[in-house]
């Protein structure tokens, strides 16, 4: 996927994370060259908590930006979901910045900074104890889609809800810190968890352990408000109600997703979000080189249209990329992603086959079919470089060989019996997918496996993936930290407890020694400590092979002449929707 499930950057670790400043990736746009942006190079900025004043509305108004007009887009396929709850996938969370709000987000400037405040809040939290007790004060004035009032029976209800058994995708975090969530089984039998306390226009939140980061956990788009009364739980997923500047108007699912506005969303609540177009339509269905072309042809509505998924297609990047007109709409971002194919620990178990897919690893090969060095950078490490913490380190032998190392591939497997072992990958069905599984298929099978390639649709890749008793022995995947801290990589795609269906952990790995060490890590309280120890775990997870990372993501995404401050959002790690503008 071209996403991965979260795109952020990993700072400190959890106990070490101040409430006053975390850290993430520099914006990184160098589209006003021809220079080819650096991964292994990028800068690291703040990402501070913001000021009461700083939750206040109205958001900052864009230079030169004007009401009206429709904004549409050309993507591949259509979400998942949009349910706040089940939403776990950077495109889900990039689609809904529009209609949805949380307790807390990311405000950006015109500059590429980012600085978390409060959404709904009044202010980004206050924290006691430690960490252990979170309060949030809702501001007035707050409507609903149908112009009733957002009530505190919606904010706690948004977070019982999660932990009923249809809610399966999204993130896990809240659920495991609420004292007595353990047991909590859901608000649909009438009964409430205790952990939540809510006293007139405050809730708080009593957690099991310290989170000095808990304000950024609340921050993800997992996290967005329901609607108690509109709670249609499983259909929810289909049409939530909105609070932001937009709300859904029209749904042809797999075709298109049309917002309008929102007229009971007042402006003076809302410190992130600006609302210019009069209507978003999201077109799907466009494979990269069909919406490519039609952002070089430049004609009729295309001239207002952007991408939230789709970047410029590997076989028109140097024509796209090298053109100084066509470079002029492109939006080129380097991502703090980790694209890698998790190899299923219940399925391949001996170390030595899972150390020969990752010494036949074809990366310069596949790196080439997505459009050469202007669109990633080998990668060997589950971190990415832009991360604190990040250690160099290759233990397969990717550097002095990056097309594969076939011969010692082959050796391993001899060693352990293991001629012909037979491999079924999954990926995705798009063209420049189907060219790389057969480069990845190609490789492997020189190096002694047998390899069967399964095709899985776009929409439901994760959530299939994401079973425990799928049928595959690797896929496609990839990961950025939810919110700036290395905890929330390794805890969720590599600690045994998070193994279970809808969960991250791919690969299934549940070794006692780096589940202790994500434990121990965890607790550390001293900057520099904790982004070793998270960078140590690298290594020690990579040690066992559960996984073949790939690349570090450098985004281009193109978009119409006539589409307005296509920016990057540097918290929800996409194009900001909300800070876009037509041009008249």
């Amino acid at each position: 996927m071209s996403f991965s499930r979260r795109n952020f950057l990993i700072a400190t670790g959890v106990a070490a994370a101040s409430t006053t400043v975390l850290s993430a990736c520099s914006s990184g746009n160098s589209s006003s060259d021809n220079s080819v942006p650096s991964v292994s190079k990028a800068k690291t900025m703040n990402i501070p908590v913001g000021t009461k004043a700083d939750s206040m509305g109205p958001a900052p108004e864009v230079s030169g930006a004007v009401k009206g007009g429709t904004v549409y887009s050309l993507d591949q396929f259509d979400m998942d979901h949009l349910d706040p709850a089940q939403i776990y996938v950077s495109t889900e969370g990039a689609i809904t910045r529009p209609i949805l709000r949380g307790l807390t987000g990311y405000k950006i400037d015109e500059k590429g900074g980012c600085i978390l405040v409060g959404d709904v809040s009044t202010d980004a939290g206050t924290m006691k104890d430690g960490g252990k007790t979170w309060s949030f004060t809702i501001k007035d004035g707050i409507k609903w889609e149908d112009g009733t009032a957002l009530s505190m029976d919606d904010v706690r209800h948004t977070f019982e809800r999660l932990f009923a058994s249809f809610v399966t995708e999204g993130p896990r975090y809240v659920q495991q810190w609420l004292v007595g969530g353990d047991k909590y089984k859901g608000p649909y039998d009438g009964k409430h968890i205790d952990s939540l306390e809510v006293s007139g226009q405050t809730i708080t939140f009593h957690l099991t352990e310290p989170r000095a980061d808990f304000n950024y956990t609340l921050a993800m788009p997992g996290y967005g408000l329901v609607n108690k009364k509109n709670d249609t739980k499983e259909k929810y997923d289909k049409r939530p109600y909105a609070l932001g500047p937009y709300k859904i108007g029209n749904r042809d699912i797999g075709k298109s997703l049309t917002y309008v506005r929102n007229e009971h969303w007042d402006p003076k609540t809302d410190a992130i979000r600006n609302a210019y177009p009069d209507k978003y339509v999201f077109q799907f269905g466009f494979e990269l080189v069909a919406s490519t072309d039609r952002y070089i042809a430049d004609q009729g509505n295309d001239q207002y249209t952007m991408s939230i998924f789709n970047e410029v297609a590997p076989e028109r990047v140097a024509q796209v990329m090298t053109n100084a007109t066509l470079k002029k709409r492109v939006l080129t971002q380097v991502d703090t992603v980790t694209y890698y194919w998790p190899i299923n620990m219940t399925r391949i178990k001996d170390l030595k086959v899972r150390q020969a897919i990752n010494y036949a690893w074809p990366h310069q090969q596949l790196q080439t079919i997505r459009g050469g060095k202007a669109t990633s950078e080998l990668a060997t490490t589950i971190l990415s470089p832009v991360t604190p913490g990040y250690q160099d380190f290759d233990l397969y032998g990717t550097g002095k060989k990056p097309g594969g190392d076939p011969v010692k591939a082959k050796a391993l497997l001899k060693e352990a019996g293991k001629i012909g072992q037979k491999l079924v990958i999954a990926y995705q069905a798009s063209d420049n997918a189907v060219k790389q599984a057969v480069q990845i298929k190609n490789s492997l099978e020189a190096a002694g496996f047998q390899v069967v390639n399964k095709q899985v649709d776009k929409t439901t890749f994760y959530t299939q993936i994401g079973k425990i008793d799928n049928s595959y022995d690797l896929f496609a995947a990839g990961w950025s930290p939810d919110w700036p801290n290395g905890y929330s990589v390794f805890y969720p795609c590599w600690d045994g407890k998070n193994i279970g269906d809808g969960r991250s952990n791919y690969s299934q790995l549940n070794d006692p020694s780096v589940n202790k060490a994500i434990d121990a890590a965890s607790a550390i309280t001293d900057v520099e400590a904790a982004n070793k120890a998270w960078g140590n775990i690298d290594r020690q997870v990579m040690e066992l092979a559960p996984v073949v990372p790939d690349y570090h993501s450098i985004r281009n995404w193109m978009y119409g002449s006539k589409v307005g401050n296509v920016v990057y959002d540097a918290g929800n790690t996409c194009v900001a929707l909300c800070k876009l503008y037509v041009k008249k």
